[in-house]
């Protein structure tokens, strides 16, 4: 018997007619299927809710029916068991997602067969440290955002690196990236694209109001320090999750995860035809 969960996109019915799908079957088969309480609720699966905090415990497999965001929520929440993440690709064509709905259940199978390559990608811990309270820590795998509030004007945000002072970015905003994450809103903020399966970090500015616009591309174990300065708060997002505002003093540090987030594969990923997939590209 294996462990299976299934993360869901919340908002698309066809995830939860085919979570509905595979439980069923899964459950024929003697496995034991677990969600996520709010998405159990969603698919009427209550009878296989779990906590999200315990979800990754002892997990043989989690499935993730939605897009992009979908995969960024199921690696968060099952990466630290190390269990690995197969995507099933319900809604637009992603980067992350791997399986079409009509294949996940051949895909499942192939997998339990020991078919399935393992595919490792860097994650990046992250500690939030008001400067008055408790730190705080969490997981990213495509990047950190510190940047302006929606109404608000530039923020000044001091970077340190390996505790040396590098400079103050006057800017909307700062991104932490993985190289996953390189294809997402540091690619927007004109970013490089990096090969999804090295290991790095970067810093890149968003409308920076100052001449030093480039990113910084830099060791994956490498201990990047964000501090608001100034009086104007910042807004912080992690991997699409608003966590609040900080305020002057406060921090964010970033480093390489101890562990990484495991995709499940059928066959190598050919990068950079997603690539020209997505962008249009034409061969030539």
């Amino acid at each position: 018997m294996s462990a299976i969960a299934m993360v869901l996109h919340r908002e698309r019915e066809q995830a939860r007619i085919l979570a509905k799908e595979l439980a069923t079957w899964l459950v024929a088969e003697g496995h034991e299927v677990r969600l996520p309480e709010s998405d159990a609720g969603l698919a009427g699966l209550e009878v296989h809710a779990w906590p999200e905090e315990e979800l990754g415990h002892g997990l043989d497999l989690a499935l993730s029916l939605g897009g992009d965001g979908t995969m960024l929520r199921t690696v968060n929440l099952v990466a630290t068991g190390g269990a690995p993440t197969l995507g099933v690709n319900v809604g637009q064509m992603g980067y992350l997602t791997d399986v079409e709905p009509d294949d996940a259940r051949d895909a499942v199978e192939r997998f339990l067969a020991g078919q399935g390559q393992i595919e490792r990608r860097m994650l990046l811990s992250v500690r939030v440290e008001p400067a008055d309270g408790a730190a705080v820590e969490h997981l990213a795998f495509n990047e950190v955002v510190l940047e302006k509030t929606p109404t608000g004007h530039t923020v000044r945000l001091s970077v340190s690196v390996d505790g040396e002072f590098f400079t103050t970015y006057a800017a909307d905003g700062l991104i932490v990236a993985t190289p996953t994450g390189s294809t997402a809103y540091s690619f927007s903020a004109r970013g490089p694209i990096v090969a999804p399966t090295h290991r790095c970090q970067l810093l890149t500015p968003v409308a920076p109001h100052m001449l030093f616009d480039r990113t910084l591309v830099l060791e994956p174990e490498a201990l990047l320090r964000l501090t608001v300065t100034g009086h104007r708060t910042a807004t912080l997002n992690v991997d699409g999750r608003n966590l609040g505002e900080l305020a002057e003093g406060d921090s964010v540090t970033c480093t390489a995860a101890s562990y990484s987030a495991h995709l499940v594969t059928f066959g190598p990923r050919d990068f950079l035809k997603i690539l020209k997939t997505k962008f249009g590209l034409s061969d030539r």
